[in-house]
């Protein structure tokens, strides 16, 4: 409870500040809009669907590309963890790649898939999968050596350690990476909603991009604090609680919050 009142003055110290910003009449209403106008856009948003079905399509598109960059980094990361040349080609390739600003993927995207729902997961995978792949590597580099001795005392080896014993000691790891991962993931969607207009469903990103052209900033604004409310709700009720049950689990070193 203390922590939530914490959070709530905080964040209400921030509104009362750019109010006073506002106030004091150095920058236009146009170009900063008070508190006030964007709750009012957020608020008319909701009421008529808009804000709902943009959030709906938005999430759809980043749990789809998410959840494949997972299952292609979750393997690929196992496979560069088992030897020194798998570290010295994928593992540099997906470190190199990682670092690359997600938008670069966007031409290349719009070239070999057009204006498509295809071109978007695209973008979302090329931004999740490298963060996951060096998540994994690093995670099942970093358990206790003891596990895997006591795994082949025990005659486990190949396919059965890998799955029973490696994996499973990696996860508190490997949800730091995912957790990462979802916010490359979800940075590449919004660049990918920017720059690819379909007609399938327009998600947050084309409200944000939308909102820019027509000098709508209050719309801008919105936007982007709805971007910032599902990122946290998300790390609090997903990620967050899974990293510290995980933590506890294997005894690793966390703190407690």
């Amino acid at each position: 409870m203390k922590r939530l009142a914490s959070a709530l003055l905080f964040f209400g110290l921030l509104i009362a500040l750019w109010e006073l910003a506002v106030r004091t009449g150095r920058w236009s209403v146009v170009l900063l809009p008070s508190p006030i106008f964007v709750g009012e856009y957020i608020w008319g948003a909701m009421l008529d669907g808009t804000l709902e079905e943009s959030t709906w399509v938005t999430l759809k598109r980043l749990m789809i590309g998410y959840a494949a960059g997972v299952l292609i980094g979750l393997p690929l990361g196992l496979l560069t963890s088992t030897s020194q040349i798998f570290e010295d080609t994928l593992g540099a390739l997906a470190l190199g790649l990682q670092t690359l600003p997600s938008v670069c993927w966007v031409p290349l995207a719009l070239v070999w898939f057009g204006q498509t729902e295809g071109a978007m997961l695209f973008v979302v995978i090329m931004g999740t999968v490298w963060s996951v792949i060096i998540a994994t590597d690093h995670g099942a580099r970093n358990i206790p050596p003891i596990y895997a001795r006591a795994a082949r005392t025990m005659g486990s080896e190949g396919f059965h350690k890998w799955t029973r014993v490696i994996l499973p000691a990696s996860l508190p790891f490997l949800v730091s990476g995912m957790k990462q991962g979802w916010a490359f993931a979800w940075r590449s969607l919004m660049a990918a909603e920017i720059y690819v207009t379909i007609l399938t469903g327009f998600g947050l990103g084309h409200l944000l991009h939308y909102g820019r052209e027509l000098n709508a900033m209050d719309q801008v604004i919105g936007i982007m604090i709805v971007i910032v409310v599902i990122g946290l709700l998300v790390d609090r009720l997903l990620f967050s609680p899974w990293e510290r049950f995980l933590h506890r689990r294997w005894g690793t070193n966390v703190r407690e919050t």
